[in-house]
């Protein structure tokens, strides 16, 4: 069988074939490790899927709207933990700066740490829900029987007076789950040997 030559650049062409296609895989693969980063951030920036602000202080504005703000507390399994608000609900007029305390308590006879997730509904509230301190933005530690009461200082953003779809919306809800932390006190860093 005789050989039949290639054209000139068969070569050049598999190489650029072939380099984009290892290109548009890796760039695949890096936007796959992004997507949670970047949805997280998404959704800090606009209130998206509940999402609260985060704000450094309170706000100069007042508005003109009360709302019942409700608080909603759960425990993940594996965190022997109960987390209660010191009141289900208040009214909170726009504006104005809200101090709420949850006590927590380790029911356990050893030390624990967990985080908080957190959102609030309805969705497009998040947008106007602005939490100056939270004891959801780091992990938090009880030694065993050990209780504490933690602040979550807010406020609803004024703005929400001119957005339409809050125009029929009287009250909100703050929910939070409280999740045991990957790595607990006295546990072994992961691959650590010995």
């Amino acid at each position: 069988m005789p050989h039949t030559p290639r054209p000139a650049g068969f070569q050049s062409r598999q190489r650029v074939v072939a380099g984009a296609v290892l290109a548009t895989a890796l760039a695949m693969v890096g936007m796959a490790y992004a997507a949670v980063p970047l949805y997280k951030a998404f959704c800090q920036a606009t209130g998206y899927g509940g999402t609260t602000q985060v704000a450094r202080q309170g706000t100069d504005l007042r508005g003109a709207r009360t709302l019942t703000v409700r608080f909603d507390t759960n425990i993940a399994s594996g965190l022997p933990w109960t987390l209660t608000p010191e009141t289900r609900s208040i009214e909170a007029r726009t504006g104005e700066t809200q101090t709420v305390f949850f006590k927590v308590r380790n029911l356990s006879d050893k030390p624990f740490s967990g985080v908080a997730g957190y959102n609030v509904s309805p969705d497009q509230s998040g947008s106007y829900f602005d939490k100056i301190n939270c004891f959801c933005f780091s992990e938090q530690h009880l030694g065993p029987g050990e209780t504490a009461e933690w602040p979550v200082v807010f406020y609803l953003d004024p703005a929400l007076e001119k957005d339409e779809t809050m125009a029929h919306v009287d009250s909100v809800t703050l929910s939070y789950v409280m999740y045991p932390s990957r790595r607990q006190p006295g546990s072994t860093p992961e691959g650590a040997k010995f």
